[in-house]
């Protein structure tokens, strides 16, 4: 079985662009961020009860959560832990391969994103703007570059390959700097295109313009703006144009950029082929969500400090002979375009967007199985997952999050901390639909009709592989449940966390 990750789109109508195989090398499963794999015959809708823990990997307790979603490539598991190191495991049984540790290149850098495998290397970021390429077979180190020259950028966007290229975002914390005397701000989100041999440059895309000085905030500090419109989720290609979509956040001052905006760019120059601001004004930061924080949130008064950020990777569709492109908002809107001319088909609510902030929406991503495209809120009182129709939006069926998720299992412990709320993105092979919770619980669905078939609670202890012990939390952003070669494998830890004394586990369940 190859680690390409590239492959053809799919002649019939509604079918998923771009799967071929059945491994899971990138961060959106295929090229076109469908989530879907296809060529997974062992767990089906019959055998899903049957999914028993055949592993875990524990983490040290270290203070950050668990959010490397996994590839899974040629009977191996590739992913970054808490800690700073980077691991290759055997997929079957969880045996060490080989430990990469990121400190011996960048002292305290730690991987918050997914890798991509692809032609014998693994490729991902960190939290401090690198990029790495590692040998697949031994971890040894092929190049690492520096692509971030701001200090708070960082990679929550996963690689992707295609081409002779590796395409990832850059997103920044810069924003939720809480200190006043902070000239906010400066950070500008852009996404890059690398040579995936040698990680030299070959271009870049910035989302917002040069910041400029325009003044002062009220402590005095320098006013810089425009600034934001970071890239957070990963990128998607339609590879019969040879375009690539992604998606960017909102604006952390200033009032120009493309924040909120699906973005289609042409891969191999980065030009611009056609782009849709969803949102027409979002500027926002930490502060705003202060007490007193006038004057530090110049769109509090006029309802425009929203953080409606397009966190969520774009789906390429099929359908009626058209190419689609669908993303999720965090404001709770689901919206489709024409893939080759940006021209809107639809836009669906799902929920109602929350004041303040984005978190009722949908965070990390969508699914696409050739019948249905698949999608979970956030905090949607309750978060909900949902199965659209690809036409016209129209809600095929939805499952809120079960009304004993917080009462049962280990959530049922800090009633303060559980919501029955869904950050993952969400997931499918044939007949399935997978999501996981922040009460701990990951679940799967039945794709026809939305009922629960599978259900286990995370929020437990289990003995690593690794000889550590770990405790699972509220199932993980920054991806999703990964499903390949009969198994399912899940991060358990993210936000809003668990008490325990222990870090936080990689799961995988087989038949």
């Amino acid at each position: 079985m190859t680690a390409l990750l590239v492959g053809g789109t799919a002649a019939a109508d509604k079918e998923p662009l771009g799967h071929r195989f059945g491994d899971w090398p990138t961060w959106q499963g295929d090229s076109s961020g469908s989530r879907f794999n296809a060529a997974e015959h062992t767990i089906t809708p019959r055998t899903v009860g049957k999914l028993r823990l055949k592993w875990a990997f524990a983490y040290p307790k270290n203070g950050f959560p668990a959010k490397s979603q996994p590839a899974v490539v040629d009977g191996g598991i590739y992913f970054g832990s808490p800690d700073g190191k980077f691991h290759a495991l055997d997929a079957r049984t969880g045996a060490t391969r080989w430990t990469f540790e990121l400190g011996t290149v960048h002292p305290g850098a730690v991987v918050i994103d997914g890798p991509a495998v692809a032609r014998g290397k693994v490729y991902f970021g960190d939290n401090q703007g690198h990029i790495y390429a590692l040998e697949q077979r031994t971890g040894r180190v092929v190049w690492n570059k520096d692509t971030e020259p701001h200090p708070a950028g960082m990679h929550t966007s996963s690689p992707l390959y295609y081409r002779g290229k590796i395409y990832v975002g850059a997103s920044s914390g810069e924003n939720v700097n809480p200190d006043r005397n902070y000239p906010c701000c400066t950070f500008r989100g852009h996404i890059d295109s690398l040579d995936a041999d040698t990680g030299e440059l070959t271009w870049r895309y910035y989302t917002v313009p040069e910041p400029q000085a325009i003044g002062t905030w009220p402590s005095g500090a320098t006013r810089y703006e425009p600034s934001g419109a970071g890239v957070w989720s990963s990128p998607v290609i339609d590879e019969h144009t040879g375009t690539l979509y992604v998606g960017t956040g909102q604006l952390y001052s200033g009032t120009t950029g493309d924040f909120d905006t699906l973005l289609a760019l042409d891969a191999r120059t980065g030009a611009v082929r056609w782009k849709q601001q969803v949102t027409k004004a979002d500027t926002w930061r930490l502060l705003c969500s202060f007490p007193n924080s006038e004057g530090y949130c110049p769109g509090q008064k006029d309802g425009t400090a929203l953080d409606y950020d397009l966190g969520a990777t774009p789906t390429l569709y099929r359908v009626h002979g058209r190419t689609m492109v669908g993303i999720g908002q965090k404001s709770g809107v689901f919206h489709a375009f024409d893939a080759r001319t940006g021209e809107v088909s639809w836009r669906r609510q799902l929920s109602v967007p929350m004041p303040g902030g984005g978190l009722s929406g949908i965070q990390w991503g969508s699914s696409f199985d050739g019948r249905n495209l698949y999608m979970a809120t956030n905090w949607g009182n309750p978060g909900t997952v949902f199965a659209l129709n690809p036409a016209n939006g129209d809600i095929v069926w939805q499952t809120p999050n079960p009304v004993d998720g917080c009462t049962t299992g280990g959530a049922a412990q800090h009633p303060t901390v559980c919501m029955r709320a869904h950050t993952p993105a969400v997931s499918t092979t044939p007949g399935l639909v997978y999501e996981g919770s922040v009460d701990g619980k990951m679940r799967v669905y039945d794709a026809r009709d939305g009922a629960v078939r599978w259900e286990f609670d995370t929020i437990r202890d289990f003995t690593g592989v690794n000889g550590l012990t770990g405790r699972g939390s509220a199932i993980s952003g920054n991806g999703g449940a990964v499903i390949a070669g009969g198994m399912l494998y899940v991060q358990s830890g993210y936000w809003p966390s668990y008490p325990s004394d222990h870090g936080n586990v990689l799961l995988a369940f087989g038949l």
